[in-house]
C-alpha cells in the first residue's frame, strides 16, 4: 500500500486536489480501484497534515431489479468512523431492460455521475474523489482518438460550474497493476459487477490494444504518459 500512497500524495500535491476543510465524497462502485481509494484516503488522512471529512457514496444500478450487497464496505466505513450512503436507482434497468443499449458505458456512466453529483451536494460535499488509475487515463486518451478522432481525455481536477463541485482523481498517477497487486494482498472484499456489458464494453478494448502496444513498443505507456501529462499542463 505504501507505493499507492506516494502515488496518491503525489498527485494530490501536483494537483492541488485536497485542502483543509474539504468535505469529500468518495465514489465507491465495489471494484478494486474505488476501493483502493477509499482505503488510501483514509491512511493518508491520519498523515498528510490536511484536515478533510470523507463520505462514502455509492450508487447501486439494480441490475436486475435487485439491490447489491455492498454489506462489507459498509463495515470498512463504520471502522473508519465514515458515513456510508448507498442511493437505489433504476439506471440498470433502464438501460438494459427499457432502453436496450448497445453501447451501454457512456450513458450508464453519465448517469451514474448525475446520482453521485446529487448524493455528493445532499450530503454537503463540496468534491468528489473518483478511482480513475493512470491507465484509465491513457486509454480515455486512446478512446478520444480513435473514436472521436480528437486529443483529449479527463482532468486530474474538473470543477462542475452547475452543481458548484469539485471532481478530483487521487489514483491518476498509479499504475493498475500496482492498484490489482494490492487489492490481492489486502484481500479487500471486491463487489464483483453484475453489468451484462462487463468485460465487453470498447474501454476493454482499448485495454487489451494498449497492452498489446506496450509489448511492442518499450516504454510506450511511459511515453503515452509524459504525452498526457504535457496535454494537461498546456490546458491549465
Amino acid at each position: 500500500m505504501q507505493k499507492i500512497l506516494g502515488y496518491m500524495r503525489k498527485a494530490i500535491n501536483n494537483y492541488s486536489m485536497i485542502s483543509d476543510g474539504d468535505k469529500i465524497g468518495v465514489g465507491i462502485s465495489g471494484g478494486k480501484d474505488s476501493l483502493i481509494l477509499l482505503l488510501g484516503l483514509i491512511r493518508l488522512k491520519k498523515f498528510i497534515n490536511i484536515n478533510f471529512e470523507i463520505v462514502g457514496l455509492t450508487a447501486d444500478l439494480m441490475f436486475d431489479n435487485k439491490p447489491t450487497d455492498f454489506i462489507e464496505i459498509k463495515k470498512i466505513c463504520d471502522e473508519n468512523n465514515i458515513k456510508y450512503v448507498i442511493e437505489k436507482t433504476n439506471i440498470g434497468p433502464i438501460i438494459f431492460d427499457i432502453r436496450q443499449e448497445k453501447n451501454p458505458c457512456s450513458l450508464c456512466s453519465r448517469m451514474r455521475r448525475g446520482v453521485l453529483h446529487d448524493l455528493a451536494k445532499r450530503e454537503g460535499c463540496n468534491k468528489i474523489a473518483l478511482g480513475h488509475n493512470s491507465d484509465d487515463w491513457l486509454e480515455t486518451f486512446l478512446m478520444n482518438l480513435f473514436n472521436e478522432g480528437r486529443i483529449g481525455t479527463f482532468l486530474p481536477v474538473t470543477y462542475l460550474s452547475i452543481k458548484d463541485i469539485y471532481m478530483i482523481r487521487p489514483l491518476i498517477l498509479t499504475p493498475e497493476n500496482i492498484i490489482k497487486n494490492t487489492a490481492n494482498k489486502l484481500n479487500i472484499p471486491i463487489v464483483k459487477s453484475r453489468c451484462p456489458a462487463d468485460g465487453h464494453s470498447k474501454r476493454e478494448w482499448t485495454k487489451n490494444y494498449l497492452l498489446k502496444l506496450e509489448k511492442d513498443i518499450p516504454d510506450f505507456k511511459k511515453k503515452l504518459m509524459s504525452a498526457v501529462v504535457n496535454f494537461y499542463k498546456s490546458k491549465k
